[in-house]
């Protein structure tokens, strides 16, 4: 028998799977609720829009991304996928072929390229499996998860320490709405009062960052959708879709390793590789 739980309660609990917990001090308290914001994007989504409306739409959020991009620190340093990749991730030697989209999403999909040549995310778990009480999310990529002495209690809380420089490695919240010509960054597209739909959407095999309630919080760790999660969109940056292999991330348990994650086409488009 299945038990009929309210839509608000399972969107509490899925929701929250995508927050990382106490990775840093971009972080909100914990007063903080992801419920607002799942119900915010499941309105967002189902809003019905005019031709004027869209024109408004594509011309605020090129504003806001032109009026943005350059006030963030760092941000025009940080690598940058002028163009889509593809990489090969192999989960107990099976492949997952996800197109990353620079394209749409050049500093997101930039910083996951980047890190895949760098093999940050050989040797990591995915820590945070959701299937119940609906499908959700397989969620991995934090770097602590690489010594199987952290504890499991404190995966899902690091990021990417850049080596030569002993800091945290962030990417501004990216989200392109359709219409625009330029992403916007570091809003929700809520935020930034744009009711169109994102370019990348939560559908079925989208990979997309995990982050905090910070907007600018993404780092390392990435989550792939097991089902359309449109109440997602515009406020979590989608990068890619898998393109095959699902059938193997449907197949994951929370404590398996990625063997390995390569670049297999598109690496001529990363740019600013030595940031």
């Amino acid at each position: 028998m299945r038990l009929n739980i309210p839509r608000f309660l399972v969107t509490l609990i899925i929701v929250g799977a995508l927050i990382l917990g106490g990775c840093s001090t971009r972080q909100v308290d914990s007063n903080s609720s992801p419920t607002s914001i799942a119900t915010e994007a499941s309105t967002n989504s189902t809003t019905q829009t005019t031709t004027n409306a869209a024109n408004t739409a594509a011309t605020e959020a090129a504003s806001v991304a032109e009026s943005t991009k350059e006030s963030i620190p760092g941000m025009k340093d940080l690598p940058r996928l002028e163009g889509k990749a593809t990489v090969v991730m192999t989960v107990k030697g099976s492949p997952i072929i996800i197109e990353v989209d620079g394209t749409n999403a050049p500093i997101t999909a930039g910083n996951f390229v980047d890190l895949v040549q760098k093999g940050v995310y050989d040797g990591l778990v995915f820590h945070r499996v959701v299937r119940q009480p609906q499908p959700f999310v397989v969620q991995g990529g934090d770097p602590q998860s690489k010594d199987p002495k952290v504890p499991a209690s404190r995966l899902g809380t690091g990021s990417y320490t850049d080596p030569r420089t002993g800091k945290i490695r962030y990417v501004p919240l990216e989200i392109k709405p359709q219409g625009s010509e330029q992403p916007i960054y570091s809003k929700t597209l809520e935020m930034a009062g744009i009711n169109q739909p994102p370019v990348l959407q939560h559908k079925l095999g989208a990979v997309a960052m995990a982050r905090s309630q910070m907007p600018d919080s993404a780092s390392s760790q990435f989550y792939f959708a097991l089902a359309d999660l449109g109440f997602l969109d515009g406020n979590y940056a989608v990068f890619g879709y898998v393109t095959d292999g699902m059938n193997v991330v449907d197949k994951i348990q929370q404590g398996d390793r990625i063997d390995s994650a390569r670049v297999i086409k598109g690496s001529e488009n990363l740019k600013n590789v030595g940031q």
